[in-house]
């Protein structure tokens, strides 16, 4: 039997006069439960007042600009069985009145799987009330669309490309900052992810900025004639992260400030450019470097007269040169555009030397063209100059891959950072005797832990996986080089 029930305002805090923004229905509509029925909005929020109850609408209490608090009449709906003929036949009728106002080019209409027409156009009022100053949006749990969808939402699906959607989601100040995010009601929000459309590069015409859907398909209209504004080139200025938190760490102790030094500003710069740009994946490996270790420790007994001395880092360096000659994607660089891969046919090998003013990264270049003797040689003298604080640009420039040891001071395995634009870099950590299973039993093997940080938009898992593994061979059998 049916029955005519109030909806009335939530509860919605202790908010007083917040204004009606925009009326969602008309007498005669057809709502579900939930669906909403006015939209408020106060000074921190917009809201949708949702019907308390399914039924159809048979009178509106308030108007555009009335300010309500919680518990005000917004409308009365009749509820009940006997209700659904009538709203089924004034829904047929919204149905042929959208249908026909379609073909006159005046708006676009859908109708819904229950009955009711979706509008894009402005409602049509009963006599005695004013039209709305807003248009009518859709509810904010719609339902499934109908066969014959907006032209405008079919226009740019159409248009979209392969693989699109939803625009994706953002995490920049812009996008999640109170007085940065758009201006817009869920429901326009709901409608603008079914078509893809950003909503920051729409331009609100209602009062206060705020985007209604005309202004959403007017911006999708424009995109396909070609007139929509494009993004900013990604250049790392666009990224627009949340500001950094300030406070006074001096209210909870005794502080000292130190400035950091001119090598940190420009490192540091550098190492959140890249850390933010490049997606980074790390593949961890153990290297055998048992016999290596011997090797080296020989060669020094009989070069000790001559004044010198190998570093593991020098074979590290001829051993990543043999890696890079067999997967070359690894010396290789994105251009500007990030469209590009461009594949480098030199070997300069940079590796990061710690000094007292902070990390610096000097380059080895033609490590083919020179035995580990003479790049240890090299190694040595310009992490000398690091320390002096004596490099040149030149010294530091020209990199196809980047080797960062921390075998001297400890750990097992870290994250080393990209260092752009190069797309890989190689971290070691201390060496450790493991016992290692041959087969038969447990043998104490020295072993090296490798880390290898990627750019994933240039390297895939399988392809690091590979690089590790037969870099792993190459140290635990330098002969493999000469092959």
């Amino acid at each position: 039997m049916a029955e005519l029930k109030e909806a009335r305002v939530p509860d919605i805090g202790d908010f007083e006069g917040v204004p009606v923004i925009e009326v969602l229905v008309a007498p005669g509509d057809t709502v579900e439960k939930d669906q909403g029925l006015v939209l408020l909005e106060s000074d921190k929020a917009t809201m949708e007042v949702p019907s308390p109850f399914a039924g159809v609408v048979k009178e509106i209490k308030v108007s555009v600009d009335d300010k309500v608090a919680e518990g005000a009449l917004v409308a009365t709906i009749e509820t009940g069985a006997d209700d659904a003929g009538d709203g089924g036949e004034k829904a047929d009728a919204g149905e042929e009145k959208a249908a026909r106002e379609d073909k006159a080019g005046e708006g676009q209409a859908a109708a819904g799987d229950d009955g009711q027409p979706a509008r894009t156009g402005e409602r049509a009022e009963p006599e005695g009330q004013a039209p709305a100053d807003e248009e009518d949006d859709p509810p904010v749990e719609p339902t499934s669309p109908g066969s014959q969808p907006d032209n405008i939402a079919k226009a740019a699906m159409d248009h979209a490309p392969a693989g699109g959607g939803a625009p994706p989601v953002r995490f920049e100040a812009g996008a999640v900052l109170p007085d940065k995010v758009p201006y817009a009601s869920p429901a326009v929000r709901l409608f603008a992810r079914e078509l893809g459309v950003d909503l920051g590069q729409v331009e609100g015409s209602a009062r206060g900025g705020r985007i209604t859907r005309e202004d959403v398909q007017k911006f999708v209209k424009s995109a396909l004639a070609g007139g929509a504004g494009k993004a900013a080139p990604g250049g790392g200025a666009g990224l627009d992260l949340l500001p950094w938190p300030k406070v006074d760490f001096s209210k909870f102790g005794e502080v000292e400030e130190k400035p950091l030094s001119r090598i940190q500003k420009i490192s540091g710069a550098n190492l959140a450019r890249n850390w933010a740009m490049i997606p980074h994946v790390t593949q961890h490996d153990d290297a055998d470097i048992t016999g290596l270790e011997e090797l080296r420790k020989q060669i020094n007994r009989e070069k000790e007269r001559e004044g010198i001395k190998l570093t593991l880092l020098a074979f590290l360096m001829k051993a990543s040169v043999a890696a890079l000659q067999k997967f070359p994607q690894f010396n290789a660089s994105l251009d500007a555009s990030g469209e590009t891969l461009v594949m480098k046919k030199y070997f300069h090998i940079g590796f990061a030397a710690d000094t007292p003013n902070g990390l610096v990264v000097p380059v080895v270049r033609d490590c083919d063209r020179k035995g580990v003797i003479e790049i240890a040689q090299e190694t040595a003298a310009l992490a000398k100059k690091a320390r002096d604080g004596k490099l040149a640009p030149a010294d530091m420039s020209g990199g196809c891959f980047s080797i960062s040891s921390l075998g001297g001071i400890g750990g097992t395995h870290f994250t080393p950072i990209v260092n752009a634009p190069e797309v890989a870099i190689l971290g070691v950590s201390r060496s450790e005797m493991k016992p290692v299973w041959n087969g038969k039993k447990f043998n104490p093997r020295l072993m090296l832990p490798l880390s290898l940080s990627y750019d994933h938009r240039v390297i895939d898992g399988a392809a690091a996986a590979r690089f590790t593994t037969y870099l792993a061979q190459l140290l635990a059998d330098m002969r493999r080089v000469l092959l």
